[in-house]
């Protein structure tokens, strides 16, 4: 039900659903990266507050706002947040490793708070860990850290870019190890998802300043010509059709169900019902996002144990919505199946009574994702063939850069990150340059269409889980974990190992 609409309707629904824009528009900036979406009425809190955090203690860095001109606006400075544990660091006496989080799109404690592997094997390397926020997002606001300024106009939001960011990590980590005495202390960077594709990209970019990087999850490859824009949709497809070929038929021919059914005379009102939606608003088109957007970071959070990253979710959520739809209680309610499963995602706890389509929480500062999306991101994911499980749709770039221009009067560029760091060839390109490197993809993840699969080099690697889902290598480990993923930990634990010693291998050569 790719409904074809105008601008206003494609605005209006992009700004409800906090830019996930999986939506039904005809103008789509593609899937976003992960974030909980929706509210859920009278859901407790279950979240513990950040101010009890003690994972890591919060720091400030003073940061230049331009980085490649020299005009007098270049100068300008705003306060850098990022995130520092130095609990079980060996200092800069022995040299002790520094591993950084490249930060995502969003509010730096999320990503800290969600990325366990860094705290589990700090007491096996004895290292320093530093979380630091991606510009213009969390507590890193530009402008006096005044939002309402910094996501004014173009002419503000223009200094948020992917190189920009690259530009700060540099600069903080430099100060950083001068200001506590560890300048020769090696520095491996980490990431997953959009964070994984900075890690790498800062590892080719800045060379001198980390000696490795684990880019978890990391879609490079994901832009135009490089990647098919139905990879991932065809994925989403075959985790659920991989599960229970009924689920995979019922999930494919809802969506003119309810197409049909919200045309009919107080078929809006049982749609409604049906899914439990507040009273509030009810329309047909964010219907079928809210439930695409439940079934496409389902398959992205695969996980093979209970999690609270988007949502809370059983482990194998997949497996579990499969079973909802199968479920011989509810006969032939395609409606009701779908709630079912709906629900594993949006209503796991069982403590909503509602789900309100015109309310768009954003708790962990994602918005600002859209600008990239219109500047540099462009990538590829809308396309649904004859076989997928969402309708069938063509990814449309045209349509993409119109709504671009429309909502902030940017032309996208939707070659500029190939550009800049490559992508094309890219087995040929960083065997001749680029060294220490590991990709990990879990294959029911949608974004590993767009990763590197197959080892590049004997130093870049590809660590690939077939099934292991978005960056579940860098969650904390559970003494549920399977056989799998212990064994890929420890294969990133063995290589990071091998860089460090390597590392102090040269440099003791060197003095």
């Amino acid at each position: 039900m790719r409904i074809e609409a105008n601008l206003i309707l494609f605005f209006w629904a992009f700004s409800i659903f906090s830019c996930l824009c999986f939506s039904v528009s005809s103008v789509n900036f593609g899937f976003r990266f992960p974030s909980s979406a929706i509210k859920a009425e009278q859901v407790k809190l279950t979240r513990k507050s950040s101010s009890t955090n003690k994972l890591y203690k919060t720091k400030y860095f003073t940061q230049i706002l331009d980085h490649f001109n020299f005009n007098p606006k270049s100068y300008q400075k705003f306060q850098h947040r990022y995130l520092i544990n130095d609990t079980y660091w060996g200092g800069p006496k022995k040299n002790s490793p520094i591993f950084v989080y490249t930060g995502n799109e969003g509010d730096i404690e999320w990503f800290a708070q969600n990325t366990g592997f860094m705290f589990d094997i700090a007491p096996h390397f004895q290292a320093l860990l530093v979380f630091i926020e991606h510009r213009f997002y969390g507590k890193s606001i530009p402008f006096g850290g005044d939002k309402d300024i910094a996501y004014s106009n173009a002419s503000t939001l223009g200094y948020l870019t992917s190189t920009q960011a690259l530009a700060d990590y540099a600069t903080l980590i430099i100060d950083l190890k001068k200001n506590l005495t560890a300048v020769d202390a090696p520095v491996v960077v980490f990431g997953g998802s959009y964070g994984g594709m900075l890690a790498s990209w800062f590892r080719l970019k800045y060379p001198h300043v980390a000696i490795g990087a684990l880019a978890s999850s990391a879609p490079i490859l994901n832009f135009e010509n490089i990647t098919s824009p139905y990879s991932f949709n065809n994925i989403i497809t075959q985790d659920f059709r991989s599960e229970s070929e009924n689920c995979y038929k019922v999930i494919k021919g809802s969506w003119k169900k309810i197409e049909d059914t919200g045309k009919q005379s107080g078929g809006l009102e049982l749609l409604r019902k049906s899914f439990r939606i507040c009273k509030n608003f009810i329309d047909v088109d964010a219907l079928a996002s809210w439930l695409e957007t439940a079934f496409a970071y389902t398959a992205m959070t695969d996980y093979p144990t209970p999690s609270n990253f988007l949502n809370p979710m059983p482990a194998y959520p997949v497996k579990q919505m499969c079973k909802a739809i199968d479920d011989p209680k509810t006969g032939k309610d395609t409606f009701a199946k779908l709630y079912g499963a709906a629900s594993v995602y949006y209503n796991y706890s069982g403590t909503a009574t509602c789900f309100n389509l015109a309310y768009s929480p954003d708790p962990h500062g994602l918005d600002m994702w859209r600008w990239q999306a219109c500047t540099e991101m462009i990538m590829p994911t809308s396309g649904s063939n004859k076989e997928s499980i969402f309708p069938e749709n063509q990814w449309n770039y045209s349509r993409r850069a119109a709504g671009c221009k429309a909502f902030y009067g940017v032309h996208p560029r939707p070659n500029w990150i190939t550009t800049e760091f490559g992508g094309h060839d890219i087995y040929r390109v960083l065997k001749r340059y680029g060294s220490n490197m590991i990709f990990f993809n879990g294959l029911r993840d949608p974004w590993s269409g767009g990763g590197v699969l197959k080892n590049i080099s004997k130093t870049i690697v590809a660590i690939v889980a077939e099934q292991g889902a978005h960056h579940v290598d860098l969650r904390f480990a559970t003494k549920d974990d399977p056989k799998w993923l212990r064994d890929v930990r420890q294969m990133e634990i063995n290589i990071i190992s091998d860089w460090i010693s390597q590392y102090y291998h040269d440099l003791a050569h060197q003095s």
